[in-house]
């Protein structure tokens, strides 16, 4: 089997920008003016629809810009469901540390004593990186890859397939912890341990330990069923003149990499209750925000990175990318103060005028809060 490319990656926006909002003075609803300035140019730059809420303490405030479904014209809706993508990362590391807080493994655990055999091959050593160097991206892994027909065919790629396509690429170039290597082949291997050290799929621990903890009734982890249902966004992948509707994806090409669907309320309340501290016992909680330099942008935490404002505000980011779907949030120290925004057209291209001007707006919305 021949993995070819897959972008799903977490790859930060670069942002150029003026804090035009005096904080001093700011308001839930100056942020939301904010985020709405960045949508409109959004939709002039090509999106089909956006959506976002920005939301400090109990006051919330919800913004929206073009079309949730290009056939029908109906308006995005800021109450959809959407693919997170790459925000999958901090649901599936935040289950990984609940593990942990319970006794049943810990993060410095190699990957070997939970998968023996699932890391061995082209010199890669499995005994020799832990749970924590997954988690955090310093593995020195490859990213597995896979073009767009990975993502639309009815093929269903099993964990250890996408693991054993990411080996073969290269052999290691640096010891495991040397250096930060962004790579979904990490949060598949995370998945693959959730599964061993409790004998239930990744979904079921994440529903158990986070969904229904949290109240997240529209939020869930698909592994067989490659369908939205209910309220949700259409997405929508554009190649050249061509425009592919990827609302139906192949759910088992990113797994518990980037395979979640859910909504900004629920997206936001998994954020404040992770980064603000009530989700993770305080150990698991230093651990989160532990982080790693990444060279050339935040530095990254466990499926989060902190990222430093403008405005002095410390920023807890993280985005995901699928094919039809680009999301990201910004949650304060204290997860009060969020920030959270969905479009429905991703071509798995970064940096594009879209999520730039849209990125730019986000950390104004957010400095203005």
């Amino acid at each position: 089997m021949k993995l070819k490319r897959l972008s799903v990656i977490a790859a930060v926006c670069s942002i150029s920008l003026t804090i035009g909002l005096g904080t001093a003075e700011a308001t839930v609803p100056d942020a939301a003016a904010a985020l709405k300035a960045g949508a409109d140019q959004g939709i002039a730059d090509g999106y089909p629809g956006i959506i976002g809420m920005v939301r400090d303490g109990a006051q919330s405030r919800y913004i929206q810009a073009g079309v949730g479904d290009r056939g029908t014209g109906v308006p995005a809706d800021p109450k959809a469901k959407f693919r997170i993508g790459s925000n999958t990362k901090a649901f599936t590391a935040a289950t990984v540390l609940l593990l942990e807080a319970d006794g049943l493994l810990s993060i410095d655990d190699t990957v070997a004593k939970w998968l023996p055999n699932a890391v061995n091959a082209n010199g890669h050593d499995g005994s020799k990186i832990t749970i924590r160097q997954l988690l955090n991206h310093t593995s020195n892994l490859p990213n597995y890859t896979m073009n767009i027909d990975g993502f639309t065919t009815g093929r269903v790629w099993t964990p250890q397939q996408l693991v054993d396509g990411a080996l073969r690429k290269r052999q290691p170039n640096a010891q495991p912890g040397e250096k930060w290597e962004y790579t979904n082949t990490n949060y598949v291997l995370a998945g693959m341990i959730i599964r061993a050290v409790t004998g239930n799929e990744p979904a079921a621990e994440m529903k158990t330990r986070i969904l229904d903890r949290l109240g997240l009734a529209d939020t869930a982890l698909p592994t067989t069923d490659n369908n939205i249902y209910g309220n949700f966004l259409r997405g929508y992948y554009l190649a050249g003149p061509f425009i592919l509707d990827m609302t139906v994806t192949n759910v088992s090409a990113t797994q518990t990499a980037g395979a979640m669907i859910s909504t900004l309320d629920d997206l936001a309340t998994f954020q404040r209750a992770l980064v603000g501290g009530t989700l993770l016992p305080p150990a698991q909680q230093t651990e989160l925000k532990t982080t790693v330099s990444t060279g050339a942008g935040p530095d990254y935490g466990l499926g989060l990175m902190r990222l430093d404002t403008p405005c002095g505000r410390t920023a807890w980011y993280h985005n995901g990318v699928v094919p039809g779907y680009f999301s990201f949030h910004l949650t304060s120290e204290d997860g009060a103060k969020q920030v959270v925004e969905a479009n429905n057209e991703s071509h798995l291209i970064s940096g594009t005028p879209g999520q730039n001007h849209t990125g730019a707006a986000a950390v104004n919305a957010f400095c203005a809060l």
